[in-house]
């Protein structure tokens, strides 16, 4: 039994006319005569009864063409699969991000993917930093991730989104807090907190800055994560200099100030590069136009 078979017989079976099936079906008559007797052969089965004025469908060829509706369904239905799997329009991808970018990004990242790409699931892995992205993008953990450049290792290729400023967290009672805007020469003799690991994009971009006003930030707490580096801020054990995002999570105790000269961090999608995914390309293409179209006037690329 082959599947044109089947698509003959449907025509038959919906038609009851074997000249107006032939005729929707863009063959000769004889040839779809031919075809159905093969099909009935096949079977050991008669699936119509035929005279000379009427063709009607036997009880085998009632059942027939229930199952025959549902498989050709089926086959239908899997070819829609694979050219959207193939097309990157269908599948799961991991999506990893950094604390901050989790705040300000994902509402947004999830709203695009649910729009432009309806079929792609997201399972999300939040609060990564970006040593960490880039070893799950190597080895398989992610497929995307939103992180701070540069990318750690070699192997992943990235494309900013964003240069995200950054801002001045204190506590509520600290001398800086009734100030509007601050220098960052205000706070060369603070100590800071910052986050831990030699890697991170933000403390080095700090750094830059601070260096830039004329010192070395001394930072006195470090944290991995910034929910706590926060609560160090509102304990009052230091200053911080962070993506401005983080205002996204508002800390009793807590105030954000804006830096005159504090500069910016960027932040990207990276995935592992020359790595044929489809479902990687589409949602970075989706995603790279719609991100960068609200945050960043330019768009850049590194492998």
């Amino acid at each position: 039994m082959e599947l044109r078979h089947l698509r003959y017989f449907l025509a038959v079976a919906e038609t009851c006319h074997f000249g107006q099936a032939a005729e929707q079906l863009h063959i000769a008559q004889p040839a779809l005569s031919y075809a159905i007797r093969q099909l009935e052969n096949s079977l050991d089965a008669t699936l119509f009864t035929r005279t000379t004025r009427h063709v009607a469908l036997t009880p085998a060829g009632e059942f027939l063409r229930v199952e025959a509706t549902r498989i050709l369904n089926g086959v239908d239905a899997a070819q829609r699969g694979v050219r959207r799997i193939a097309a990157g329009r269908s599948g799961l991808l991991r999506l990893g991000l950094t604390g901050t970018a989790a705040f300000s990004h994902l509402p947004k990242i999830a709203r695009i993917v649910r729009q432009e790409l309806p079929a792609v699931a997201l399972d999300i892995h939040a609060d990564l930093l970006t040593p960490d992205q880039c070893e799950g993008l190597r080895t398989g953990a992610l497929d995307v991730g939103v992180l701070r450049p540069p990318a750690v290792g070699g192997d992943v290729a990235t494309r900013t989104i964003a240069a995200e400023p950054l801002v001045l967290a204190v506590s509520a009672d600290h001398r800086l807090a009734a100030e509007p805007v601050v220098s960052l020469a205000d706070l060369r003799s603070e100590p800071f907190i910052g986050y831990t690991g030699q890697d991170s994009a933000v403390n080095d971009a700090v750094t830059r800055s601070c260096r830039a006003a004329g010192f070395v930030p001394h930072r006195e707490h470090s944290t991995p994560g910034t929910a706590v580096l926060l609560a160090l801020v509102a304990a009052d054990l230091g200053v911080s200099v962070v993506p401005a995002s983080v205002r996204a999570l508002p800390l009793h105790g807590v105030v954000f100030r804006d830096l005159v000269d504090g500069g910016t961090v960027d932040l990207a999608l990276a995935w592992r590069d020359g790595v044929d995914n489809p479902v990687v390309d589409a949602v970075v293409a989706v995603l790279a136009g719609a991100l960068t179209s609200l945050d960043h006037p330019a768009l850049q690329e590194q492998s």
